[in-house]
């Protein structure tokens, strides 16, 4: 019997890797910070558009998911959930192809407004999604290899993005406009295919009975009684709300060595690899050490990391002081994403860790919208050392909290 649910857990491990590695290939060729905005662009020269993209992807990824948890909890198979949400987050990727595709039949005010149809679709699929597969993560994978886990996953994905990326750009400038972004477009779609293949391998087992709904208390009572009896869970989310104010430096590092440093888009490049090397190397050290030795001190270590990404930015004399800075963020970004998500999956008991994944995601999306333009106010009245300043005190603080209110929760 153990053996068997070795043999599954492998299996399950595997596909499930295999799924993300997938997917990141598909979002290196559609991806939300560079083809995405370019597509927009060329629709729009409106700035406001295109950090539109960025928002409406937040927004639409971090709000559903407090308040399908009361849901979540009844259910004793994810699987199906997941299923169904991720087709949500991955067709409006064709739509984009089509829209694409489209544009000198429907025009440029048409092709904006379908595409930011697909864009919202493709966002809150991914919010819907996003609560049940951590919790199907959470059942089919081992406890002490989970975070372990999501940073292989994490890190076949940056991998295969980056190969992606690069692809693309090629595309992009030997296609002509628009079917180079409908060709890219599909080619995401494709890879969003062979990923939910691998997905819908997954074998879950069934889980713990589910509470009856005239038992569960009402989400609001829910939440206030974790705020009431579960300190250690609101110093965490004190951690990721100061957390997303550190990390708005990043949003800028490539727009200041280029503009203002005197970078090459070349070296604006490297300085990109650099990046995606960091996080495919941290997510593979960073999520072991997680499960072998502490999630809060790793946790430490990004936001150190975080910390000193942002003085350098700060006190740079020339572009080559962003190889580190880019070094120091591929580790922050790992520690706030990969090593967080695990970490908050061992709060509460099973009927109560969709309420802790809800909570931890959709209560700081106010400030995941506002810090970015925080971020870009501060740049503009003055100067962008000033964010990276800004972005160094507010990783002062988050480290502040996450050594003195944080404890480890195993």
């Amino acid at each position: 019997m153990q053996s068997q649910k070795v043999q599954q857990h492998r299996f399950n491990f595997t596909v499930n890797i295999l799924d993300g590695a997938m997917f990141g290939m598909a979002l290196g060729f559609a991806s939300f910070s560079t083809v995405i905005p370019l597509f927009i662009s060329s629709l729009s020269d409106s700035a406001i558009l295109i950090g539109m993209v960025s928002a409406v992807h937040v927004l639409g990824w971090q709000l559903p998911q407090l308040f399908i948890a009361p849901w979540l909890a009844r259910k004793t198979y994810f699987k199906p959930l997941v299923m169904v949400f991720t087709l949500q987050e991955r067709l409006p990727f064709l739509g984009l192809a089509v829209v694409a595709f489209l544009i000198p039949t429907i025009g440029n005010t048409w092709g904006i407004v379908l595409a930011f149809l697909m864009l919202t679709w493709q966002a809150i699929g991914g919010g819907f999604t996003a609560n049940p597969w951590q919790l199907m993560i959470h059942k089919i994978i081992f406890p002490e290899v989970l975070t372990t886990f999501f940073g292989m996953q994490a890190a076949a994905m940056n991998l295969l993005a980056a190969a992606g990326a690069v692809i693309s750009g090629l595309l992009l400038d030997r296609i002509p406009y628009p079917h180079n972004y409908a060709l890219t477009f599909l080619i995401a779609s494709f890879w969003l295919a062979i990923s939910y293949a691998f997905l819908n391998a997954t074998r879950e087992p069934e889980g713990e009975h589910p509470f009856s709904e005239q038992n569960s208390p009402s989400l609001w009572k829910s939440m206030i009684t974790i705020f009431q009896t579960d300190p250690n869970f609101i110093a965490v989310l004190g951690v990721r709300i100061l957390g997303t104010f550190g990390m708005m430096a990043s949003s800028f590092y490539s727009v200041y060595a280029v503009n203002q440093l005197g970078a090459s888009k070349t070296e604006a490049g490297i300085l990109t690899s650099v990046l995606m090397i960091s996080s495919v190397v941290m997510n593979l050290f960073l999520g072991w050490l997680a499960d072998h030795w502490s999630h809060r001190k790793v946790l430490e270590i990004g936001v150190m990391a975080m910390f000193l990404s942002a003085i350098l930015a700060a006190l740079a004399p020339s572009f080559t002081w962003f190889y580190p800075v880019m070094f120091f963020t591929g580790i922050s970004n790992t520690a706030m994403w990969t090593i967080m998500m695990a970490y908050v999956l061992t709060f509460g008991e099973e009927r109560q860790k969709p309420l802790y994944v809800g909570m931890a995601n959709t209560l700081i999306t106010p400030f995941t919208f506002t810090a970015p333009i925080l971020g870009g106010w501060l740049a503009n009245s003055f100067g962008y050392p000033a964010t990276f300043w800004a972005s160094s005190a507010a990783a002062i603080f988050c480290l502040i909290i996450l050594h003195f209110f944080v404890r480890e929760h195993k």
